[in-house]
């Protein structure tokens, strides 16, 4: 939603709403679907997906779908900034994935925090406007939910940093290979 209010675009109300349900639908619905499944048939313990393991395949799911989706956007002109975030998430994803095999949980809200602001800082620099603004305010978004993860005690130190910079690094790396 903050997209269309500060990029320069063309979309009448009625693009912008099909649109954001259909991100709805597939970045918050379909996740939650697939995690009722698994833990429908025991693939996970809970919906926390507390261990490496159980992490693995709803992570994979999501590369894949992420991956679909920035395809999918990438093809429709008006939409190939979004495609970029998609793709950046994917990759984040894979690169997160690939943690889980050292028994390493990175934080996937940090991640997803980092991403944020990994998107707006290419989006200055595609549009050359500084979003100033947006970035301080997903810092300090950044800030809190990484505090409670700690406070939780639900990562170490070294996996939100990672998560985050990883989240932060990934759509400038697709912005400049696409």
């Amino acid at each position: 939603m903050l997209y269309f209010l500060v990029i320069p675009n063309n979309f009448d109300k009625d693009q912008k709403l099909v649109f954001l349900s259909f991100v709805f639908l597939v970045t918050y619905l379909v996740p939650l679907l697939i995690l009722i499944v698994f833990k429908k048939f025991n693939l996970i313990k809970s919906y926390q997906t507390e261990s490496a393991k159980e992490r693995k395949l709803p992570i994979a799911v999501m590369i894949v779908l992420f991956y679909l989706i920035g395809n999918y956007l990438n093809k429709i002109y008006l939409f190939n900034d979004l495609g970029i975030l998609f793709y950046a998430a994917s990759l984040g994803l894979v690169i997160v994935y690939i943690f889980l095999f050292f028994k390493i949980k990175l934080s996937v809200h940090l991640l997803c925090t980092g991403l944020f602001i990994g998107f707006y800082m290419s989006l200055s620099h595609i549009y050359s406007q500084p979003f100033l603004l947006i970035l301080i305010i997903g810092i300090l978004i950044s800030g809190l939910v990484a505090s409670s993860r700690l406070h939780l005690k639900k990562h170490t130190h070294p996996e939100i940093y990672s998560g985050f910079f990883i989240g932060m690094f990934c759509p400038f790396m697709v912005y400049f290979l696409l």
